[in-house]
């Protein structure tokens, strides 16, 4: 049974998903600010944190900043429940390491859709590196490293955050085939369709140009093709 852990200091809302989520059959945790949060997750381990961003002491953000610099639990699935809706807040909460968002008043359905998705893709082990399976993706001078979620140009090594990592494995593993926001949705995010929102995609795929671009807003790695997705381009960069 899957351990989440809820963390939001309005108790209907902690309520709301509670129910919700203790129907589904999942063990439920609550935390009401960002300090008791890091308690539990360090307690109780949680499979998957349901966090709020506004909290008195300590805001999410914070919660998830320090969650990524722990060892054994930067990889735990964190989404996002809050009110702070713009996009530029979701470029802040990706940042700070989350791996997905959803704003408040939400759906309780979606909620529960995404919640699935997080602990499916968490629960996806890795495959066995073998003879038959080389440990290295590469794609022209990019090299991905399956072992530690790094990615190497021209000699500069890269760190990436677990989500960061799927999204750029899938693009090289798919190279020179444009893939759009929806089929990133469901492939990578394992989001059914027509769920998940296209702005999750394009500010992961922002996060992944500013680490990985020579220059983030004229892209030679990642390209955009206009209404149609993205693709890696199969060619060593100038």
């Amino acid at each position: 049974m899957a351990r989440i852990l809820i963390v939001d200091d309005d108790e209907e809302v902690v309520g709301t998903v509670y129910r919700s989520l203790r129907h589904l059959n999942y063990d439920v945790v609550t935390a009401f600010n960002g300090q008791s949060a890091l308690r539990a997750i360090s307690e109780t381990s949680p499979d998957l944190v349901v966090l709020d961003i506004m909290m008195p002491q300590m805001d999410g953000l914070e919660v998830c900043r320090r969650v990524r610099l722990q060892s054994n639990r930067a990889a735990t699935p964190i989404l996002f429940l809050t009110a702070r809706g713009r996009l530029e807040d979701k470029i802040e909460g990706f940042h700070a390491g989350a791996d997905d968002y959803l704003t408040k008043p939400f759906d309780i359905e979606e909620l529960e859709l995404r919640v699935r998705a997080l602990l499916r893709r968490a629960s996806v082990p890795e495959p066995a590196i073998n003879e038959s399976q080389p440990a290295m993706v590469r794609v022209g001078n990019m090299a991905l490293n399956p072992r530690t979620y790094e990615v190497t140009i021209k000699h500069k090594t890269i760190l990436l955050t677990p989500v960061e990592f799927d999204l750029l494995h899938h693009l090289m593993s798919h190279a020179n085939e444009v893939i759009s926001s929806e089929r990133l949705l469901q492939e990578v995010w394992n989001y059914p369709p027509g769920t998940g929102a296209p702005d999750l995609v394009r500010v992961h795929i922002k996060n992944l140009r500013e680490k990985i671009e020579p220059s983030p807003k004229a892209p030679v790695y990642i390209q955009t093709v206009s209404r149609h997705g993205y693709t890696i381009r199969p060619l060593d960069a100038p």
